[in-house]
């Protein structure tokens, strides 16, 4: 019996241990269901800067966070304080160095990002960093999110450029990068389902030669966002198996004393 314990609270404790840590997978547009939020940045006048979507002004329903925008979080800096530590060919004023750090919060003394036309985007408007199409873009949201995805383009080499999904405190929790020349959709969801995406930077991971921008960014918690590979845990069964890790533990400690 002794040992069944100690095997029962190693197996919860494994199974404790893959709800708590997250990762990323990346997903398609068609991922997105009904009811995710959906900005097009035609929703404001050319030239807004840094501008600030709140749940009426995108169409957003109860719940739905309001979105800011800026050129890093807090915490980190642009390539230009360090240009030897930006990737080889990339532009400084696309690369951001360093970490933010939690709560995870746009840094006010960050480039400015504003909405433009882009030729190459057949969907413009745009929204581009500072300067125009070569400017990092971070964006923040006011409750953590489940998936996340965007049009970004026009890429002229592959690998460029990545989306990374940070967590509240300032961790990454993963990124993707894109993989052809042109306009593509970059989208990621949390792999176990959970609404713990608090802010998504994009930014130059190697050479992009003719610039970069966003359009069409959509977001979502559960049900909103298709997580690939199975079912999604609900909160009421992370907390049933909290519940029986505690008793499996408590029944363990009766036996060895």
């Amino acid at each position: 019996m002794r040992g069944l314990s100690v095997l029962s609270i190693s197996v919860a404790l494994g199974l404790a241990s893959s709800v708590a840590s997250a990762g990323i997978i990346q997903i398609d547009q068609s991922a997105f269901n009904a009811g995710a939020g959906l900005i097009t940045f035609s929703e404001v006048p050319l030239g807004s800067v840094n501008p600030v979507y709140t749940p009426g002004l995108y169409g957003g329903g109860a719940g739905s966070p309001t979105v800011t925008f800026g050129g890093y979080f807090t915490g980190q800096s642009a390539g230009s304080t360090n240009p030897s530590a930006c990737p080889t060919g990339a532009a400084v004023t696309g690369c951001v160095l360093g970490s933010p750090t939690g709560p995870l919060s746009i840094d006010p003394n960050s480039p400015t990002t504003f909405t433009a036309d882009d030729a190459s985007v057949p969907s413009a408007p745009i929204l581009s960093g500072s300067p125009l199409y070569n400017g990092s873009i971070a964006i923040l949201f006011s409750t953590p999110q489940v998936g996340v995805g965007l049009d970004g383009g026009y890429f002229n080499a592959v690998g460029s450029t990545a989306i990374t999904a940070f967590a509240a405190d300032g961790s990454i929790i993963g990124s993707v990068t894109n993989s052809q020349i042109g306009n593509e959709f970059l989208g990621l969801v949390t792999d176990d389902g959970q609404a713990t995406i608090a802010g998504l930077e994009f930014s130059l991971v190697g050479d992009e030669p003719a610039g970069f921008d966003i359009d069409n960014l959509e977001f979502g918690v559960q049900g909103q966002v298709t997580v690939p590979g199975g079912q999604v845990p609900e909160p009421s069964t992370i907390a049933l198996l909290g519940t029986g890790l505690m008793g499996l533990m408590a029944v363990g400690a009766r036996k060895l004393a």
